[in-house]
């Protein structure tokens, strides 16, 4: 009696993982079109908390990659920076398929990324536009600093309009080493990022003012793994 219990317990079994795997599956052209561009902000945010509870999604990323191999349908595209620390995926518990991703020292815009997120919006469909930043950022305090390094000296020289923006700190304050100072300026980067965004991108800006996108900023604390939201 035992085992037929068993056996009939095994088709359903059977039947809820292969929901749980349909249920991980690559985001569809039909889901995407059918996201409002608040939904993706909210589904990531979602994402976010779980990954900070140590509640991430179990997947299966072989099947995901079979699954996305004829297309991508992503929800969104984030501009993070480069740093090792902000596994992007990761930090809003999403996998293969779902969200465009385009990094850089600082998190600063230009016309490769430019050119990307258009891509990823106008062409690609994705709904939200997410520029990240997160806090002691070295590219940041390589700004306040005025390193120069190669190729490196025209990165942070883009950085540089956000140090001299942000108030409110003593002249010896205005340090690379003041933690303070950096987060508030990487804050202020992001801000800039997002108008340098709206500003060199004509496609952007009409997608935005037409609600099919929406473009945010965000910033990603190191020492606890959140993600919060920037006005």
């Amino acid at each position: 009696m035992r085992n037929l219990k068993f056996v009939g317990w095994l088709p359903l079994l059977i039947a809820g993982l292969a929901a749980l795997t349909h249920a991980d599956a690559p985001i569809t052209a039909e889901q995407q079109a059918a996201f409002t561009p608040q939904v993706v902000l909210d589904e990531l945010m979602a994402g976010n908390a779980r990954f900070v509870s140590g509640q991430s999604t179990e997947r299966d990323l072989t099947a995901r990659i079979v699954q996305s191999a004829a297309g991508q349908s992503p929800k969104a595209v984030i501009l993070s920076c480069l740093d090792s620390r902000v596994p992007v995926e990761k930090v809003f518990d999403v996998s293969i398929g779902d969200i465009f991703v385009g990094r850089n020292a600082g998190n600063v815009s230009n016309a490769d990324q430019l050119g990307s997120i258009e891509f990823a919006t106008a062409v690609a469909g994705a709904k939200l536009v997410m520029v990240l930043g997160h806090t002691s950022c070295g590219a940041v305090a390589g700004a306040i600093a005025g390193a120069e390094l190669g190729n490196l000296t025209q990165l942070l020289s883009k950085i540089r309009p956000a140090v001299n923006a942000v108030e409110g700190y003593l002249a010896e304050e205005r340090t690379s080493d003041n933690s303070d100072f950096v987060n508030a300026v990487a804050d202020r980067n992001v801000a800039q990022t997002i108008t340098r965004i709206r500003t060199d991108s004509s496609v952007l800006a009409e997608l935005e003012n037409n609600g099919d996108i929406l473009i945010v900023g965000a910033g990603y604390d190191l020492q606890t793994g959140r993600v919060i939201l920037l006005q």
